[in-house]
């Protein structure tokens, strides 16, 4: 029966993009840019579209379930993230040595497993408080400014350190006990040199600005359409002009009125007013040939590692990667000062000048906008950074497109404890 309702749902997802193109030329389904996605997914870990469409489908109808596991073990909850390979399901790391059985959630359209690990030496409540309060220690004991975070495949505390720093720290070793001892949770040390920066109408698109002391001509990325339930707005990063205009496909200007900037900590992000749009769209494609509805938002709490999420930049187009570090504190004053640790690590594959404040997203879900980028020494993106749109500042909040309202969510119960192999 399962199977069944798989191909009959493939089968809707192939079909919709040129049904619902006959409508509304441009502007995609929730079913054609899950689709567009799950091309991406299926290049990346070599399994047919309609596998990466079921997977895809299951990571947003997961949250719900995923949740409530999380809430029913906080008070040993270590981490949790997507497996891919060999198969796809969810993990959840524990403190302690007893190991729940392994379950299955329903995600929609799929039954998905869930299976647990026991181990961890601390939760993450504790390792996010120690990398919190002990920031200006451990830099002081790298004797560098190290990118920060958390793993939640081990539940480890991650310092990014360049080849020269862990030589004169005695090794990674001794850097790693040292930081081990100075915050009182397990450590992981990742030793490659690198570069942290940040990366200098409808969602998605280009936003361009002079400077008015250089006179040099600057480029951002439009992220996602926002309002304060009176104004309509576009938010992009701080840390680009706050002169900005709109170049639309055609490359016509359309001037925008800067609101405010908030760069402190862990905002990155300012907001400029324009032409009031007639719904919430972003552009997912290099070409700017499609737009997307924002139907949904993802939180910073419901993100896991692991969750395979897209990105467009004016610079680098569109591409898909998973998610590596949650709670990342890139490393230098790239925050008007050291940046706290509320910050989500994408594994690249792309990023470049240009990309600051494009959109991040899975399908028709939001889930934040760029900040910067991690670069290896030859240039190449090592990953880049995004702010959860929780921390959009009030009274503004993320726009949600009212054309085609999401289904009702999956219901949170797990489906029984039977093993799953």
């Amino acid at each position: 029966m399962l199977r069944w309702m798989l191909s009959v749902l493939i089968g809707l997802l192939l079909s919709a993009p040129a049904a619902f193109a006959r409508d509304e030329p441009g502007i995609q389904t929730r079913e054609a840019a899950l689709l567009q996605d799950a091309g991406e997914y299926a290049r990346s870990y070599d399994v047919p579209l309609a596998e990466a469409v079921r997977r895809l489908a299951a990571q947003g109808d997961s949250v719900p379930a995923i949740d409530a596991l999380a809430a029913r073990y906080r008070a040993r909850l270590a981490g949790i993230f997507v497996q891919h390979r060999p198969d796809y399901r969810f993990v959840i790391v524990l403190t302690g040595t007893t190991t729940p059985a392994p379950t299955l959630i329903r995600a929609g359209a799929s039954l998905v497993p869930v299976t647990f690990r026991s181990g961890a030496t601390a939760t993450r409540e504790r390792v996010l408080w120690a990398l919190t309060n002990h920031q200006a220690a451990i830099r002081e004991a790298s004797g560098i400014e190290p990118s920060l975070g958390i793993d939640p495949r081990t539940g480890e505390l991650v310092v990014v350190v360049g080849n020269a720093a862990a030589r004169a720290a005695g090794g990674a070793d001794t850097l790693d006990a040292r930081i081990e001892a100075l915050t009182g949770v397990p450590v992981q040390i990742r030793v490659f040199d690198r570069v942290d920066r940040n990366l200098s109408v409808p969602g998605g698109g280009r936003l361009d600005g002079v400077d008015p002391e250089s006179r040099k001509r600057y480029r951002c990325t439009g992220g996602f359409a926002v309002t304060d339930g009176v104004r309509h707005g576009i938010a992009t990063a701080a840390h680009c002009l706050d002169q900005l205009s709109d170049i639309g496909p055609d490359r016509q200007a359309t001037p925008l009125a800067f609101v405010g900037q908030w760069g402190w900590g862990y905002h990155d992000v300012q907001i400029h007013t324009g032409p009031t749009p007639d719904r919430a769209l972003f552009y997912a494609d290099k070409d700017r040939s499609r737009l997307r509805p924002v139907q949904a938002q993802r939180t910073k709490a419901s993100t896991r590692a692991g969750d395979f999420v897209c990105h467009r930049g004016e610079s680098t187009g569109y591409s898909c990667a998973e998610v590596e570090l949650l709670d990342f504190a890139p490393a230098g004053q790239l925050c008007g000062g050291y940046c706290l640790p509320t910050w989500i690590a994408v594994a690249g594959p792309t990023c470049k000048g240009g990309d600051s404040g494009g959109p991040v997203f899975s399908g028709t879900t939001a889930f934040g906008i760029v900040k910067g980028a991690t670069f290896r020494r030859d240039g190449s993106c090592a990953f880049y950074f995004y702010m959860s749109l929780d921390y959009l500042p009030a009274p503004w909040s993320l726009a949600i497109d009212p054309g085609t309202p999401l289904p009702p969510p999956p219901p949170v119960a797990p489906m029984g404890t039977r093993g799953i192999g």
